[in-house]
């Protein structure tokens, strides 16, 4: 959207941008959070640290994701959570450049999009057919793409690269097991392409993190591919349930 005069979409003041700087610093910060799934860890005392990677969860550390590092924007909470809704239900596409502004001022990710050169890729989690045509477009897409352009990567943003090979029930409608078992199998790299991802670094986008169902899965196809660094890059995370 261009930076005209218009009101904050929190607080409804009128600065030349959708959130106001002040409405940024109250709700923006997120709190320590796991390195590889990005829930937030809890406060520790010195005797109670791990022995093993203290920026890790304990479920992180049972058994790893296989993304290496999920960078998160905010919190799936007020105000962001009407807002992505908004944005991802509401047909208005153009909050995509401010939430990748956001995305930008989180830290890792600018570093992680400064370091991949042009044979490295910027994916956005893919949707279905049958999704997409409902919504009108990838909210994921968006994103990715004002991260490319934003940015100034080197990264190649992709849309066919990694697909969605079924249609699944909405996530948001179900529970974790669920989750898991509903997105199983349904990312897949383009086998006529998968030599492309062979010892590349991928950064992989998308809106919400919940379970993380969706991302784990995508992430597992990208590794099966022979991706070898992958970093999952989310506007917002939800707390745990």
């Amino acid at each position: 959207m261009p930076s005209l005069a218009s009101q904050c979409a929190v607080c409804h003041s009128w600065p030349a941008a959708q959130v106001c700087q002040p409405c940024l610093a109250r709700f923006m910060p997120c709190p320590p959070c796991c390195a590889v799934c990005a829930l937030p860890l809890p406060t520790l005392l010195p005797s109670e640290l791990p022995r093993t990677d203290p920026r890790l969860c304990a479920a992180c550390m049972r058994q790893r994701p296989p993304m290496d590092v999920t960078l998160a924007a905010v919190p799936y909470a007020y105000p962001w959570s009407a807002l992505i809704s908004r944005y991802k239900f509401g047909e208005q596409p153009g909050w995509a450049g401010f939430f990748a502004g956001l995305l930008l001022q989180t830290p890792g990710v600018a570093q992680a999009l400064g370091e991949m050169d042009a044979q490295d890729w910027l994916l956005p989690l893919p949707l279905s057919a049958e999704r997409l045509q409902t919504r009108g477009f990838n909210q994921a897409w968006e994103l990715a793409s004002a991260l490319a352009r934003q940015s100034g990567t080197r990264a190649r943003a992709d849309t066919r690269l990694l697909l969605r090979l079924k249609h699944a029930r909405p996530q948001s409608q179900l529970g974790r097991e669920a989750r898991l078992s509903n997105v199983r199998g349904a990312f897949q790299v383009d086998p006529l392409r998968a030599s492309e991802l062979a010892g590349r670094r991928v950064v992989l986008v998308d809106d919400v993190m919940t379970s993380g169902a969706s991302l784990f899965s995508a992430a597992q196809a990208l590794r099966d591919a022979g991706a070898a660094q992958i970093t999952a890059v989310v506007l917002a995370r939800t707390a745990p349930a």
